[in-house]
């Protein structure tokens, strides 16, 4: 259980916000309540509950709604726009920043304009603690195991399906703007953009899932966190062919609640692979709901943060903030994993 402490959470009444504020709660510790919007704050708040209305760009009220808060949360899309903002205030803080965004760009500038400034504060900003950017950092960093460096390594996606929330459609918007609709990639050591057609292809994902078709190229924020601490120079993201098709719909449906928590009926397995040579190492985890399970993986990372169970300070991702193999078997209420950790093909 947690130790009572108080962790604000910017975006509060989002859904992921929701998912974040109930496994505070569930931990033992008082989420605040912060965001934009002053009504939906209210609404959510509840008995016990404060809620703090706060602007990114009043920086006056981001210092008032972090005040005596020992870490934030930023669940708050795009992180285009939230993401340095609130890194700022809680730099001014001098607390712990943890976010879920999932956008490529807006995780490459925390890196890029914050770990100097955060390094020297003794602090930490760990960026992209989600589903996307995080899970697969895990992941991949628990199969390099006692390896200094790898060639290349996969990430690949088994949704069942994908019911986006508006959130995700906004931050989708802004990162292809930002892009120019060009696509990205990680290839020879660095962010590469381009505008070939992206490869379909079969993925041999565990059982129960087996092989699936799969969209290649299909680039998520692991393309940041992973190489932002391991030396490998092709990293590789894919995605089940008819999640990218619900994704992309003309009139794309969000969430809904199955389940006393309210997850979807969504499942999802990250199989990933690492190579070195001729040797293949490979870790992969299952559970229901992407939205749902970026939850305990930031609460989880606030809990290690604030008891000190950490391996550096300044701006860094998942695997190298944290023992991997067993941050991964703290989730285990949350994941399944499908392969041992230390497997070897």
């Amino acid at each position: 259980m947690g130790s009572g402490r108080v962790v604000a959470v910017y975006g509060a009444y989002g859904h992921t916000g929701r998912f974040v504020v109930a496994e505070l709660r569930e931990r033992g510790h008082v989420p605040l309540l912060a965001g934009r919007d002053h009504d939906k704050l209210l609404a959510e708040a509840g008995p016990g509950l404060e809620a703090r209305p706060a602007s990114v760009d009043d920086p006056a009220s981001l210092d008032r709604a972090l005040d005596g808060a020992a870490a934030v949360i930023n669940c708050a899309g795009p992180f285009a726009t939230t993401a340095a903002p609130l890194v700022e205030a809680a730099l001014r803080a001098g607390i712990p920043y943890v976010d879920v965004a999932a956008e490529i760009e807006a995780n490459a500038d925390t890196f890029a304009h914050f770990t100097d400034r955060a390094r020297t504060a003794g602090t930490l900003v760990v960026p992209a603690m989600a589903f996307y950017g995080g899970l697969g950092d895990l992941l991949v960093t628990a199969a390099m195991g006692d390896w200094e460096a790898a060639d290349e390594a996969h990430v690949a996606y088994g949704l069942s399906s994908w019911h986006p929330t508006a959130g995700t459609l906004a931050a989708g918007a802004v990162s292809g703007q930002r892009r120019g609709g060009r696509r990205v990639r990680y290839t020879g050591g660095r962010l590469e953009y381009h505008d070939d057609a992206l490869p379909t292809l079969e993925w041999p994902f565990p059982d129960p899932l087996g092989p699936q078709s799969v969209i290649g190229e299909f680039t998520m924020a692991d393309v940041v966190t992973v190489p932002s601490h391991l030396d490998i120079p092709e990293v590789r993201t894919y995605m089940t062919a008819r999640a990218a098709a619900d994704l992309f719909a003309p009139d794309p449906t969000a969430p809904t609640a199955v389940d006393e928590r309210g997850r979807s009926a969504q499942t999802f397995v990250v199989d990933v692979r690492v190579r070195s040579g001729g040797t293949e190492r490979r870790a992969a985890a299952a559970g229901q709901d992407i939205y749902a399970i970026s939850a305990p993986l930031a609460v989880e990372a606030v809990e290690r943060v604030l008891t000190g169970r950490t391996r550096t300070t300044g701006v860094a991702s998942a695997g190298a903030v944290f023992d991997a193999p067993d941050f991964l078997r703290a989730l285990s209420p949350h994941l399944s994993l499908h392969v041992p950790l230390d497997a070897q093909g």
